[in-house]
């Protein structure tokens, strides 16, 4: 991995930031991390952090993205509705958590911060969206799913209800509503 000058990164001295970053994001909150504490929690300067990262909305972007990378793998069972399941499931559990509550404050800082609101979307949002898009690929592929299904609007159809009542009503979001909540879709988009 290069940094942002095309300068390799020490893996360790970069796993040191991002640890710090997601350390601090946990403890406070966005709004009170800064370049500043990122670097000394990580025994770096400040430039080591800019040479490799813009500002600190991608630093600490990163460090939610390594953290939560390895609590949400992209499953592959062989049934186009068990993974989506999984995926979704995972994705709405990983939302609840209090790891996951740092998605809801990096969604509302986005909304004052366009830079970190651009490294949501960019980083987070479509790297999901094309994990979800690959799946349902697969499905095509093999089958199980309708020819002319529009996978944008299928994608919206199941994840859109999570987002829904993670943002807006505060309703719970538990297993049991995930899986009503696939299940109807797939009554539709399933092949006959």
């Amino acid at each position: 991995m290069q940094g942002k000058r095309g300068r390799p990164r020490n893996m360790e001295t970069q796993s040191s930031i991002l640890s710090a970053s997601y350390e601090l994001l946990l403890e406070s909150g966005f709004g009170a991390v800064t370049v500043e504490k990122i670097a000394e929690r990580a025994q770096v300067s400040k430039a080591t952090i800019y040479k490799w990262w813009p500002n600190k909305a991608a630093v600490v972007m990163d460090g939610f993205l390594s953290a939560a990378s390895a609590r949400l793998p992209v499953p592959d069972t062989g049934s186009v509705f068990q993974d989506i399941l999984e995926h979704a499931t995972n994705m709405a559990l990983f939302m609840i958590s209090r790891e996951g509550s740092i998605f809801l404050e990096i969604i509302g800082e986005g909304q004052v911060d366009s830079a970190l609101a651009e490294a949501f979307r960019t980083r987070y949002i479509q790297p999901r969206r094309l994990e979800v898009r690959n799946i349902m690929n697969r499905g095509l592929q093999r089958g199980e799913l309708e020819k002319n299904l529009d996978i944008v609007i299928c994608t919206d159809l199941i994840y859109g209800p999570i987002f829904y009542r993670l943002l807006v009503t505060g309703d719970p979001i538990e297993k049991n509503y995930v899986e009503q909540l696939v299940t109807q879709v797939f009554k539709v988009i399933r092949s006959t």
